[in-house]
């Protein structure tokens, strides 16, 4: 792992955690935020997943928990690239819930609830980079793509030999 990896995943991973411990310690206020959003939300993901919780403060605890896990995966580079994703993931509902600016009707609050919002997305930026982020090596479709390649030279190469292998065992046999 690079010196830059080294640093740059703790450090985005912080923010993470630092919110979801402020979740954790206090679901009430946050669920107050997500409940619009996991009323539209949770029926949706119900169809997949029926024994997902619908009580927001639940769902709060859920999410914070898995922020939780998934940073401490990121900032010690345990599978970054699914951390990555799963932070991603979760920070979406999170912003819109938490971040609703547009519903803000005095401006300083829409001020900062923008400010957060776009704090969010910046580290939305980051996380998907990181879930991309093959290390320098190459990634699963490079390697799929680089496997096929291989094996239709080789099975173009193998068929050249048994043509040649044919061709002189019939001038052997004049």
């Amino acid at each position: 792992m690079t010196v830059t990896r080294l640093i740059a995943r703790p450090l985005l991973a912080s923010g993470f955690v630092i919110g979801a411990i402020a979740a954790l310690k206090s679901p009430g206020p946050t669920a107050q935020k997500a409940k619009p959003v996991t009323d539209k939300l949770v029926p949706l993901l119900q169809k997949a997943v029926p024994q997902l919780p619908s009580d927001p403060k639940t769902l709060v605890k859920i999410n914070a928990a898995t922020q939780i896990a998934a940073a401490a995966a990121l900032a010690t580079g345990k599978a970054p690239r699914l951390s990555s994703t799963v932070l991603a993931a979760s920070l979406l509902p999170t912003t819109v819930a938490g971040h609703a600016f547009w519903a803000e009707t005095d401006p300083a609050a829409k001020k900062t609830q923008r400010l957060h919002f776009a704090k969010n997305l910046s580290m939305l930026g980051g996380v998907l980079l990181a879930s991309v982020d093959t290390e320098g090596k190459p990634g699963v479709a490079w390697r799929a793509r680089r496997a096929a390649k291989d094996v239709r030279r080789e099975a173009k190469r193998a068929g050249h030999d048994a043509a040649q292998g044919t061709k002189l065992k019939a001038k052997s046999l004049h």
